[in-house]
């Protein structure tokens, strides 16, 4: 038996206004500078790198391509569901409404993964990029006071906390608390000054390239080309050659710069205080994600043609930016601390809009008795979730202070993942069993485009490797724990309540 949100529930739930509910503040300029604000960051100016030096060589540029064209087919999808069911809560929201309770559930634990863990591993990235830059100046910060417990330096000092990951996260966290209008404007301003260094960088460095660093584009995988002349098994290859550059290489370096493309969902977690989602949601998650492709692009076809891939295995490992800058564009010290500043710009940004994301999506869950009430409170004067950001500042600034950030790896990748592929399915899942619900903007192609769209993101998921894997599987039977443990019993849903306090309760959907 699946427990679905009735659809007529959510579209009362999207009308109200006033007390107990949150404001419509942002247009469609905040929305897609939200976007941007959440996609360019950590993607661009750490993945980049280390993806054509692991797995693609220059063609990173065509795995840059690959990961938008599956965040497109999605975004298709997102964009339809958040102008037909303009709450908060992305893809939980969707789910609950289409798939049913445990498909919410399950995409709502997942999401942490995408926000919390995410914004959580950006601070760690921010904290290290500070330290670069105030290197400039003749001052660093210890190193037991920038890196976790867990970490030593090649001369045996031990990390004790990481202050700076952690103030990051305590002073964004207060301006979420302060208001979204606020967290808007101060993404806003943070985007044009990244945006223009990226742009500079691009048309600055142009002039520095070398064709031969673009030879060959796309680096030779000697198991792929041994197992498409039926010298070595399917086992065999993808085990040991998969990944490691030819046209796999490609498909793995997609999963991994995937991170740069996961802001662009969080354009649908705020669906609920925009003006005009109906028009604006669209909007903002479409033209976010075609801006930042484009910049991608250019950004990776530069950066690979200034300096040599391998070179980012190597010397150029941490702040490959940075070190290409000052290796091979002589006289330009100044775009390097620039580029730095961006950096910072950027991973503060993307750490706004994930924790933006996700006290919306448990602000969601909460109000459906899935999670306890606390996520759901508001702040009598400013109308946010003031105590879901409390407590999620307190578990991201854990995390931040003192684990170190490859210990997720790309688990953020692979939870968006996750989400995107059943936000694809729940397309046209919707189209069947509420054909007739307006659709002010509709996925074109159905089920083609969905389609598509789950199968380029489940080919990404597999690029990412089995420890992802495994560590999803871990992630989601602790979620599942506490599913059967309180959400089941506390469920408005089981309980025949939908949470329309202006309105006798909407009859319960299952199957």
């Amino acid at each position: 038996m699946r427990f679905k949100k009735p659809l007529n529930a959510l579209l009362k739930e999207a009308e109200q206004t006033g007390e107990g509910t949150l404001k419509r503040t942002l247009g469609p300029g905040n929305l897609i500078a939200l976007g941007i604000g959440a996609i360019i960051g950590a993607g661009l100016f750490v993945r980049t790198a280390a993806a054509a030096a692991d797995h693609s060589g220059p063609a990173v540029t065509l795995a840059f391509i690959l990961a938008a064209v599956g965040c497109a087919l999605a975004g298709l999808c997102y964009a339809e569901f958040a102008s037909m069911i303009p709450i908060a809560g992305s893809a939980y929201t969707y789910s609950y409404a289409t798939m049913g309770e445990m498909v919410a559930w399950i995409i709502g634990w997942d999401l942490v993964l995408e926000y919390a863990v995410g914004a959580a591993t950006v601070s760690i990235a921010w904290s290290e990029y500070l330290n670069k830059l105030i290197q400039n100046f003749g001052m660093s910060i210890p190193y037991e006071y920038c890196h976790s417990p867990f970490q030593s330096s090649p001369d045996g000092i031990h990390g004790i906390i990481n202050l700076p990951a952690l103030f990051i996260i305590v002073v964004l966290s207060l301006v979420l608390i302060r208001g979204t209008q606020e967290s808007a404007t101060l993404n806003g301003i943070i985007v044009i000054v990244k945006v223009a260094i990226v742009v500079l960088f691009i048309a600055i460095g142009w002039s520095f390239m070398k064709p031969i660093n673009h030879t060959p584009y796309i680096p030779p995988n000697e198991g792929e080309m041994a197992f498409f002349h039926g010298q070595k098994s399917f086992l065999d290859y993808f085990l040991h050659d998969f990944g490691k550059f030819g046209i796999s290489g490609i498909i793995s370096a997609a999963g991994v710069v995937f991170f740069a493309f996961i802001g662009f969902d969080a354009v649908s977690t705020a669906a609920q205080e925009a003006k005009n989602p109906k028009k604006d949601m669209p909007i903002g998650i479409l033209v976010s994600l075609a801006i930042c492709t484009v910049l991608y692009v250019l950004f990776g076809h530069v950066l690979t043609g200034i300096a040599n891939y391998k070179e980012f295995a190597g010397p150029g490992k941490e702040a490959s930016v940075a070190y290409t800058i000052e290796t091979y564009m002589h006289g330009y010290h100044w775009l390097s601390l620039l580029v730095t500043v961006a950096i910072l710009f950027g991973f503060s940004s993307v750490i706004l809009v994930m924790l933006l994301g996700q006290s919306r999506v448990f602000y969601s869950m909460s109000k459906d008795g899935l999670i306890w009430p606390v996520f759901s409170a508001l702040h009598p004067k400013f109308k946010t979730p003031y105590k879901s950001n409390l407590i999620f500042l307190l578990f991201v600034g854990l995390f931040a202070a003192f684990v170190p950030g490859d210990i997720v790896g790309n688990m953020t990748s692979i939870g968006t993942l996750f989400a995107f592929v059943l936000v694809c399915i729940g397309v046209m899942v919707m189209r069947k069993s509420d054909p007739n619900t307006p659709r002010p903007f509709r996925t074109p192609w159905v089920p083609f485009v969905p389609i598509l769209g789950a199968v380029v993101c489940v080919l990404m998921m597999a690029g990412l490797g089995e420890d992802n894997w495994l560590r999803l599987i871990i992630w989601m039977a602790i979620g599942f724990v506490i599913y059967f443990a309180y959400s089941k019993k506390h469920s408005l849903i089981r309980k025949g309540i939908v949470n329309l306090p202006k309105d006798p309760p909407a009859p319960i959907i299952h199957d």
